[in-house]
């Protein structure tokens, strides 16, 4: 989920305009254990029919306006809805400057994209890939007309608009398509884990001696990852329903320091972008380590391609510092260098794979739609 143009208040204010279906049973979600209920904004409330509907819309390629494309371009299930690719690549072919994010468990995401913090919510933040044109995603700015008659044409679409938004009297509108695309979204909860088994099903054996050894290096003081990577979410950036206040977070991890003093590259700069100021330069939002084995390429511009090659960045106190630049002055408090034996290194990255569900990565609840359809 990538930063891109605004989408011009037209958008924002046709979503305020616009109320979600209701008159239906309360939505039964089916969390994992050790999971809150995740926040959902009142007026875009859960339902299994608008859940379908975001599903058939999330794989839909008619979504771009070239009909190449859907979200799961850039969101592939077996991936954990990311892509492998360094950089995205929109519908166009433009290349893109920042990695895919997983949506792994987005649903409980306090911000959204690398370091974009003004984005309230999933429904706010469809509107980029679809409209926005700094790069270009979807590219369906000025295709609103297009898009909708698309929909209208296949016989499935009217059903399960009417279907998620029976209350509306024209269920068929971009309102309602992109609070359907967000229901969707939130369904995609991973916590099925071996490290899942272990800590919350009580399965001793879920996790073998070198993860349980990596998992006590991992919460440690010694290596400091869980600072930025906690709690369930395995993120620092978090809110669920019981959150007062969201966990908006970003950090530095002096991938780079260009010139010896927290210089970035100057085709991205990190936070400093949106609040102008010098110590918010390269700081990025933490993601989820869920699932982090099949999401490679690294970082938030997918330089690095490896966990190991992860584990020795934060192990040199960064990237820039083991290539002789230097710790940034901007760089976070808990990147400051460890030493592994080959032994925990191997411990590490075997918890590491402990995070992963296979289950989320072929659950059918989250598969592609149209693939069985004649």
């Amino acid at each position: 989920m990538r930063r891109g143009s605004s989408c011009g208040m037209a958008w924002l204010l046709l979503l305020a305009m616009a109320c979600g279906g209701g008159g239906e049973p309360p939505y039964e979600w089916r969390l994992p254990p050790g999971f809150p209920q995740p926040a959902v904004p009142a007026d875009n409330p859960m339902s299994e029919a608008k859940v379908e509907l975001g599903r058939h819309l999330f794989y839909d390629t008619r979504l771009s306006a070239n009909g190449t494309q859907s979200c799961a371009g850039c969101h592939l299930q077996e991936k954990a809805f990311s892509d492998g690719r360094a950089t995205a690549l929109g519908s166009t072919g433009e290349p893109h400057r920042r990695n895919s994010m997983t949506l792994t468990n987005v649903a409980y995401a306090a911000s959204l994209t690398w370091a974009n913090p003004v984005l309230p919510d999933l429904e706010a933040q469809a509107l980029v890939p679809l409209f926005g044109e700094h790069p270009v995603e979807l590219g369906l700015a000025g295709q609103e007309e297009l898009l909708l008659q698309r929909l209208s044409e296949d016989a499935r679409y009217p059903k399960l608009f009417a279907a998620a938004f029976p209350e509306q009297r024209q269920p068929l509108s971009l309102a309602s398509m992109v609070r359907a695309l967000a229901a969707f979204e939130r369904t995609l909860l991973s916590g099925g884990s071996p490290y899942d088994r272990y800590t919350y099903r009580d399965e001793l054996d879920a996790l073998s001696l070198s993860a349980k050894r990596g998992m006590t290096l991992f919460f440690s003081e010694r290596l400091e990852c869980f600072h930025c990577h906690q709690g369930f979410a395995f993120s620092d950036s978090v809110k669920h329903q019981e959150t007062v206040f969201p966990e908006v977070t970003f950090h530095n991890t002096n991938l780079y320091n260009v010139d010896g003093a927290g210089t970035y590259p100057a085709t991205d700069e990190g936070l400093r972008e949106f609040t102008g100021r010098p110590e918010d330069t390269g700081r990025y939002r933490a993601p989820t380590l869920r699932n982090i084995t099949v999401t490679a390429p690294y970082m938030h511009d997918g330089s690095i391609a490896t966990l190991s090659e992860v584990l020795d960045h934060y192990a040199a106190g960064g990237r820039a510092r083991a290539q002789g630049a230097g710790s940034s002055p901007y760089q976070s408090e808990f990147v400051r260098g460890f030493t592994l034996t080959p032994q925990e290194k191997e411990d590490v990255l075997a918890f590491l794979e402990a995070l992963t569900d296979t289950e989320f990565l072929t659950d059918p609840r989250f598969s592609d739609p149209f693939s069985s359809t004649p």
